[in-house]
């Protein structure tokens, strides 16, 4: 069994102090060529114009955007169940309207 000094004597054995140099290409190769280009273009602040899809949004539709950005469940469940609905109301819209169209006889088609 080793003593208690021993140990210490093991580890501090143990302990290299050799210095890694990684920014060499040859002992540390890029796993994936051009990631690191990718990634250092991807640390650069965001221009100050916006994008061109972002440039024909009004104020409501950006704060849609960032209210869908990041929903609860919850909130998502809502919004489904809402969509749901208002697809119902919908189709029971159009099914009116057609029924009117039909007494009305505008659906018929021209006679020749």
């Amino acid at each position: 069994m080793a003593s208690p000094n021993g140990g210490d004597d093991f580890e501090s054995s143990l302990l290299s102090f050799e210095k890694l140099d990684r920014a060499s290409p040859d002992l540390w190769p890029e796993q994936l060529p051009g990631v690191a280009d990718f990634a250092a273009s991807c640390k650069n602040p965001i221009t100050s114009s916006p994008p061109k899809w972002m440039a024909e949004l009004e104020s409501e539709d950006i704060e849609m955007l960032k209210e869908l950005g990041s929903p609860t469940t919850a909130n998502l469940m809502e919004k489904v169940k809402g969509l749901q609905n208002l697809a119902y109301q919908l189709g029971l819209e159009e099914s009116r309207e057609m029924t009117r169209g039909k007494f009305l006889n505008i659906l018929e088609r021209p006679k020749k």
